[in-house]
């Protein structure tokens, strides 16, 4: 399980780590350096050879420290090294002032203003700001360029918890040397495409908790987490996935799919009259039932055989007002897509005041603004200082106040509990698939969770294994993908998985 640690959960690891005398400041420090170096020597192998020149730009904190580490051990290789230092070295903190008098006795410490040029190099090493950067950089950052450019921790410029740009600008990075964790920034928002490669160094603190407040993992899908289907039908499920009228069944049926393609034992589509038959003409392992209205779900809801909804993809507005408190009101697991969502944007609250903790959310950016706009504005705004609101935080306030499961689609999906709980799927490097954006691919998701909160399933892990599904039939089938073709990649993806 993959942590994701804010600045001041990591700052709290390190101090704890040091206070215990399992390390010092300066063998962290140091050790950092190191692994700087060797990850630029692992990234690009052929800069071993020959003459090579570095750039190497220093901040006034712990992260400038972390550079002249560097610098020094470059230097040590071969290599012809410039750096620049931005801000005062007499304000220095301890451990970076003492590396920057060991740098200082092998070359010179060049001042970087908004005016300096560094010059042409192999390699520029962006030792700035690290994870600590709370105000926008006052140096041009679009400007320093190299052929090749690693930051130090974070790419200056971009706020470490919530992957936003403090200001205007933020460096890109080739490579992104981070230290024992991962940072949200790093695979939230603009982060990805400023992080470049992510490598992550162990810097000795592998025994030190990080604090419990706030904790935010990596969505990953480790061995068994999906169970093994077994038994009659009725012991997988039973999923009912309700259709829009006629000429609006597309993106339920996709739904619907899914769900039977995740393992459910059954698979419902209820249907207004006006569109039977145009579903029937075009599903088969998928059952038919009728339902009109609100008295035609209740009674449909009698066979508690049924304990999975869907509800949302193609319903209309008008639909969903009146089924989604049936639906809600029975207890079953429920998954509210599209206009079951946001046919509540006039009365978000009287939509939360019908959910539970076995129901869940997955809205896309505009659906999640349209209920809860006060969280849309603020993730939306400009960051003019950090530690910017991120979509970690946006979740999880929505979680609670709608008192269900919120999964906030994206590439970096944020999937979070009333309870607190959060987890981050980034399907970013080398799970990035950015062939999903694609008409019915959220539709699918929603199907996915259902199918498997009918296989019985809690909503949060739920979630959580469907976004990962999600990602990896996508992946799979690779591009020209379109919604249709990602049920299809399941059993690919199970068989893969030995389920």
């Amino acid at each position: 399980m993959t942590e994701l640690l804010t600045a001041e959960q990591m700052r709290s690891t390190e101090g704890s780590a040091i206070r215990t005398g399992e390390v010092s400041g300066a063998m962290l420090m140091m050790r950092a350096g190191q692994g700087v170096v060797g990850a630029v020597a692992e990234a690009w192998p052929e800069l071993e050879n020959g003459v090579r020149r570095a750039v190497v730009l220093c901040g006034p904190g712990n992260n400038g420290g972390d550079g002249f580490v560097v610098a020094r051990l470059m230097h040590a290789r071969g290599w012809a090294v410039d750096l620049y230092l931005y801000g005062d070295a007499d304000k220095l903190p301890p451990d970076a002032r003492a590396n920057h008098d060991l740098w200082a006795a092998l070359g010179e410490v060049f001042p970087l203003t908004g005016k300096t040029e560094p010059g042409e190099a192999d390699l520029l090493v962006d030792a700035l700001f690290g994870t600590g950067l709370t105000r926008p950089v006052d140096l041009p950052l679009d400007s320093y360029e190299a052929p090749r450019v690693v930051a130090v921790d974070m790419p200056s410029g971009l706020c470490s918890d919530s992957g936003r740009v403090i200001g205007d600008l933020a460096m890109a990075a080739d490579l992104t040397v981070t230290f024992h964790s991962l940072k949200p920034g790093h695979v939230l928002a603009e982060g990805p495409a400023h992080c470049g490669v992510i490598d992550i160094v162990d810097i000795g603190l592998e025994d030190t908790e990080a604090p419990s407040d706030g904790h935010v993992t990596l969505v990953d899908l480790p061995e068994g987490a999906l169970g093994k289907a077994g038994g009659h039908k009725y012991v997988s499920g039973h999923a009912l996935v309700l259709t829009g009228g006629s000429g609006r069944t597309g993106a339920a049926r996709m739904a619907a799919r899914a769900a039977l393609r995740s393992g459910a034992g059954l698979v419902t589509l209820g249907v207004p009259g006006s569109a039977q038959q145009e579903i029937a003409c075009q599903v088969t392992a998928e059952m038919l039932w009728r339902v009109d209205g609100a008295a035609d779900l209740e009674s449909v809801l009698e066979d508690d055989r049924l304990n999975a909804l869907c509800i949302g993809p193609g319903l209309g507005a008008e639909r969903a007002a009146e089924l989604v408190p049936v639906a809600a009101k029975a207890g079953r697991a429920l998954v509210l897509d599209a206009d079951g969502i946001t046919g509540f944007s006039e009365t978000p609250e009287e939509l939360f005041k019908l959910l539970h903790d076995n129901c869940v959310l997955t809205p896309h950016d505009g659906e999640f603004a349209r209920v809860f706009p006060d969280l849309g504005e603020r993730l939306n705004g400009p960051l003019k200082e950090g530690p910017g609101f991120s979509r970690i935080d946006a979740a999880r306030i929505a979680a609670a106040r709608a008192g269900a499961v919120v999964l906030l689609k994206g590439p970096d999906t944020v999937i979070a509990a009333p309870d607190g709980r959060v987890a981050v799927h980034a399907a970013t490097g080398e799970r990035a698939a950015p062939w999903l954006a694609t008409a019915g691919a959220g539709d699918v998701l929603a199907g996915l969770i259902c199918g498997l909160m009918a296989r019985g399933m809690e909503g949060f892990e739920a979630a959580q294994a469907a976004a990962w599904l999600h990602v990896e039939a996508a992946l799979m089938f690779g591009p020209g993908l379109i919604a249709t073709d990602l049920p299809e990649m399941l059993p690919e993806v199970f068989f893969e998985l030995g389920l």
